[in-house]
Order: C-alpha cells, then structure tokens, then sequence
C-alpha cells in the first residue's frame, strides 16, 4: 500500500512514489465547445496585453471556459447587432433582388459595423 498525506497549508495529497512524495494532482474537466474566431482574438489581446489574466486564467485551468464563453457572447451580440443594423438601414430580400451590388456594400458595412462593436465590448476590454 501506498503511503499518503495531505499538506494542511495547501491541501494537496502526496503520495510516496519510489524515494520521494508527488504531488497527486488532476488536471480539471476539460470544456469541449469551440473557440472560435472571437475566442481566438480575446485570448490573443490577453496574451499580449493582459498577461497576468491570461496566464492566471491558464494555470487554473479556466483559460478554454473563458474564451468559450466570450465565444458564445460575441457570436449572439454579432447576429443581434446585425439584424438590427438590417432593420434599420432597411436593407431587405427585395433589395437583394432589385440591387445586388448595393445589398452587398450596405451588408458589408453592417457587417463591419457589428464586428467593430463586439471588439470594442467584448473583446478588446
């Protein structure tokens, strides 16, 4: 049998393995949704601007979590901002039929629009 204790300033178990005691420690559940492409800018301006967080964040295991979360965030303000940007400047099916050209630069610019707007709330703060 194995011999065992629990350090009672951290509360990390050790076990006797060969000549020494190691740390018995378990890597937390891991989180299977995607990044994303919003995951992947947030986690790239932590990386190079917050680095306390970022690094904080990934030494708890908590890093994926994060930039899911703010994955999922992004991704429904993006399509909320969009069709109401679409609603607003009126850009329609019918316009899409009538005017393809400009239903693409009026959607473009939406697009542009929303995209600007969830970087600047979610990702770049």
């Amino acid at each position: 049998m194995k011999s065992t204790f629990t350090d009672s300033r951290t509360g990390i178990r050790y076990e006797l393995q060969g000549d020494y005691y190691l740390p018995c420690l378990k890597l937390p559940e891991s989180d299977d949704r995607p990044i994303g492409i919003w995951g992947q800018r947030r986690r790239r301006y932590l990386k190079e601007h917050h680095r306390i967080l970022y690094y904080n964040l990934l030494t708890k295991g908590k890093l994926h979590t994060h930039l899911a979360d703010v994955n999922e965030e992004a991704e429904e303000m993006f399509t909320r901002l969009v069709k109401q940007l679409r609603k607003k400047y009126n850009v329609t099916e019918q316009l899409k039929s009538e005017n393809q050209l400009l239903w693409v630069q009026k959607m473009n610019d939406i697009c542009n629009c929303a995209i600007e707007v969830v970087n600047r709330r979610l990702i770049y703060v």
